[in-house]
């Protein structure tokens, strides 16, 4: 039982009045859910001339992959409906949505097509316990099948660096990817997953598989907003959250009056009903770390990327000392190595299938199972790893190897900076001369001064940019050639 159209059947059938999605307009039982579910995909098999029930549509016929674009709630519609219907969901980023499909075109060839569902309606508020609805166990129809090998979800990669590509996951690497995280993060049935990640990656889009494996709810938010976003927590009927880093910030900044810190000026402090606090997306700084924990929040450090169907190691909330870039041991089912480069490799259950290509051949991007990642790393004697930064960030000042995470990691703690980031620009001495490029109150003069405190002679910034903003994609990571640009244009 791996894909989510097997998984819903089963909730709806076991437990339909149970709550399968809270949103701001209401919430969704699992038996509404379902019902939504099996109305979308005969949607997307009517769209290509297939009418009639699930049940009499082979999967086959239909397109093997359909590229949606929309909100969080269409996006998790359409989760459902591709899996019903038999076909892989690309998610599209409506705000890019145009720029995406192009490069889904020109990967998926003519296995690829583009659809839309239409508008569902707001939700409807969830039967009560009087309405004496009871569970009809296998009462409902069983999906058509469907390989457990065969592509579910194609993810664009973020393409902050390098040539865009697509990851293709099976339902196998999702079930796999879900199964261990949830072994990891204890799930369980009345546990609710708060979802503000976006559905076109694979952190927003995991939560669905892992909450539908756990019989657990998911409370989505169509975007990140941090005073909505701490209402929720604050509730006390989450148990589990995942967040960016900067999103974590964005709500330890949130003013007393909205937070309920323990007083003025104090970050908020999560009530206890809220176990788990999964961070990703990008590398956690030791301040931001240790100014979290110390408002009581239960962080998880995680590592992870679309190739593995989310997370890959995760280190479960302790009291213990925390090192920078520490993300515990791998989940169950996964190995990795460490190459003579110091780059990591997995191999897997839950490592993709391969790159997107115009024949959806398995196996690209991939050596007897293992994929390089892009990430530098260390593993001790015990399994647990800690994430360098990207092999490809990698920059060489004065004939030193210099990873701007080591430099960010040591300038995030000069006063007066809230966020920021290094990169380079082309040196006839250097080579590549360090920039630092922050948001905050400090003066560049300061963050100078600092540098040269802290800061080994090759990994001092030689300039200091002071921005509005730092450019980063949704999901929080630095756009680094988009740094670099900024830092050159400066120049």
């Amino acid at each position: 039982m791996t894909r989510l159209a097997t998984l819903l059947t089963d909730r709806a059938a076991r437990t339909p009045q149970a709550v399968a999605v809270r949103t701001a307009q209401g919430d969704f039982s699992y038996a509404q859910l379902y019902q939504q579910a099996t109305r979308d995909a005969r949607t997307l098999m009517n769209d290509e001339s297939h009418a009639g029930t699930l049940a009499d549509t082979a999967p086959n016929a239909l397109t093997a992959i359909t590229a949606i674009a929309g909100g969080a709630w269409d996006l998790l519609r359409a989760a459902f409906a591709c899996s019903f219907a038999g076909t892989a969901l690309a998610p599209l980023d409506p705000a890019n949505a145009e720029r995406r499909w192009q490069t889904l075109a020109e990967l998926g060839g003519r296995h690829i097509r583009r659809r839309t569902l239409p508008p569902s309606g707001a939700a409807q508020v969830v039967p009560s316990a009087h309405d004496n609805v009871e569970p009809q166990p296998n009462a409902l129809p069983a999906p058509p099948p469907t390989r457990h090998d065969a592509p579910a979800l194609i993810i664009a990669t973020s393409g902050s660096e390098g040539a865009p590509k697509a990851v293709m996951l099976s339902h196998a690497n999702l079930a796999a990817a879900a199964g261990a995280a949830n072994a990891r993060l204890p799930l369980a049935v009345g546990d609710v997953w708060l979802d503000c990640l976006p559905l076109y990656h694979i952190g927003g889009m995991s939560i669905l598989h892992r909450c539908l494996h756990a019989g657990a709810t998911i409370s989505l938010h169509e975007r990140f907003d941090a005073a909505t976003v701490w209402e929720d927590i604050a509730s006390g009927t989450i148990s589990h959250v995942s967040l960016t880093p900067a999103m974590l910030s964005r709500l330890l900044d949130l003013p007393h009056s909205d937070a309920g810190g323990d007083s003025a000026g104090a970050s908020p402090r999560p009530p206890a009903t809220l176990r788990y606090a999964l961070i990703g997306g990008a590398a956690l700084s030791r301040p931001l770390y240790e100014r979290a924990r110390a408002a009581g929040w239960p962080l998880c450090p995680s590592w992870g990327m679309s190739e593995s169907a989310a997370q890959a190691a995760t280190l479960v909330a302790s009291d213990t000392p925390w090192q920078e870039g520490d993300v515990g041991t791998l989940l169950p089912g996964l190995e990795s190595r460490c190459d003579d480069s110091g780059r990591l490799h997995l191999r897997g259950k839950q490592i993709m299938l391969g790159y997107l290509t115009p024949t959806l051949a398995p196996g690209v991007g991939l050596t007897d199972g293992w994929f390089a990642t892009s990430d530098l790393g260390q593993i001790d004697a015990a399994g647990r790893l800690r994430i360098i930064g990207r092999a490809d960030d990698m920059l060489i000042s004065g004939g030193v190897n210099v990873h701007p995470l080591d430099v960010e990691s040591q300038l995030a703690a000069c006063p007066g900076i809230r966020d920021i980031a290094v990169t380079a620009i082309a040196d006839p001495v250097w080579g590549d001369l360090l920039v630092a490029v922050f948001v905050g109150d400090a003066s560049p003069e300061s963050v100078r001064e600092f540098g040269r405190q802290q800061l080994p002679t090759a990994q001092r910034p030689r300039r200091v940019l002071r921005v509005a903003q730092l450019p980063r994609n949704a999901m929080g990571k630095i756009e680094r050639a988009a740094l670099r640009a900024l830092a050159q244009e400066a120049t």
